[in-house]
């Protein structure tokens, strides 16, 4: 072999060792970095299809957040109601939203109607989630995703499977939106826009409503109101009918087995009403109907919730948070008809 010939191919055998040993030591830096990162990243490559090192760069710039693991451990849901209700309940998010219908009157009347959702209540949400979008979080969205995938709290409810497929559809929704991964912000939970979508939420239930090509859950006020109502109509929403009433608990009810968590309507209102529990309003006795007990500062208050209170919470699990939408929406929409 020439001698010429045989240099290169030194080089390029010097080359090849080279880079080698830089992915190796990349991968060795990712995995220290980030306990578990080094598979996630095999793993979207082998499910979807993306480019392992630009995943592997992209969570090497991740950084974990103390402040995020806080937040996690201590969500406001665990709240009583009494604490939790007043952090919503203010003349300031009630004024907010009664100045938001107005001024976005016509948007939320097409989305209203285009998707079968009460008004009231897509303003309440967007007032409960971000004060009409005057707090949308200051976290980076990928900190927050690799923070809550890999380094979980020990709160006896391991969740970081659950924030691992988030991160993957950050990244996937990263491709389909063109968003600049590094920078979009959001909440310490990874949720983005007016809305707080997480990115499995924002990827299946965002829509494009001003026709620009893009779903915008940031400065597009047309997407942001659109895909709530669509999120709450992908999930049963019943225009027009009830989200909840107070319900009266009789000596024969068993007050200590109405559950703090269970508020899938299974039984009807004839049952509950068999079992000492009726509501304060008359209501069809074969309407759908669970109920929710919530912690008072003088004793329990016990309401009877429907399929409405059932799907906001497919927003948010909380049922403290389904109630402070209510609320919130029964209060703008009193101030938009005075």
């Amino acid at each position: 072999m020439p001698v010429a010939s045989l240099r290169g191919s030194l080089l390029n055998i010097k080359r090849i060792m080279a880079l080698a040993l830089v992915s190796v030591l990349s991968a060795s830096c990712l995995a220290q970095q980030h306990p578990g990162a080094e598979d996630f990243a095999a793993k979207a490559e082998t499910e979807h299809g993306l480019n392992p090192a630009e995943v592997e760069a992209l969570l090497q710039d991740a950084r974990f957040k103390q402040s995020i693991v806080d937040a996690i451990s201590r969500p406001a849901e665990s709240k009583p109601w009494y604490d939790y209700r007043p952090i919503f309940i203010t003349d300031k998010r009630i004024d907010g939203g009664v100045a938001f219908w107005r001024e976005n009157r016509a948007l939320i009347e097409q989305a209203s109607e285009q998707f079968g959702v009460d008004p009231q209540i897509i303003v309440a949400i967007i007032g409960v989630e971000t004060l009409y979008g005057r707090i949308t979080g200051s976290y980076r969205v990928l900190d927050a995703l690799t923070t809550l995938s890999f380094y979980y709290p020990d709160t006896g409810n391991d969740r970081s499977g659950f924030f691992s497929r988030e991160l993957m559809h950050f990244l996937l929704l990263g491709k389909e939106e063109g968003l600049p991964l590094r920078d979009v912000t959001g909440s310490y939970a990874g949720a983005m826009g007016l809305g707080q979508f997480m990115p499995s939420s924002y990827r299946e239930y965002a829509v494009d409503l001003d026709g620009d090509g893009r779903r915008d859950l940031w400065s597009s006020l047309p997407d942001v109101i659109g895909s709530v109502a669509n999120y709450l109509h992908r999930h049963g929403w019943q225009p027009g009918e009830a989200v909840t009433v107070p319900a009266e608990i009789g000596n024969a009810a068993n007050r200590e087995q109405i559950s703090r968590r269970n508020f899938k309507p299974e039984k009807t209102v004839a049952d509950l009403a068999a079992a000492g529990i009726t509501p304060l309003e008359p209501f069809a006795p074969e309407t759908q109907a669970a109920v929710v007990r919530l912690e008072e500062k003088d004793g329990d208050a016990f309401w009877m919730t429907f399929q409405n209170f059932y799907v906001i919470t497919r927003y948010n699990r909380s049922p403290l948070y389904a109630m402070a939408v209510f609320e919130l929406s029964e209060a703008i929409r009193a101030g938009i008809e005075e």
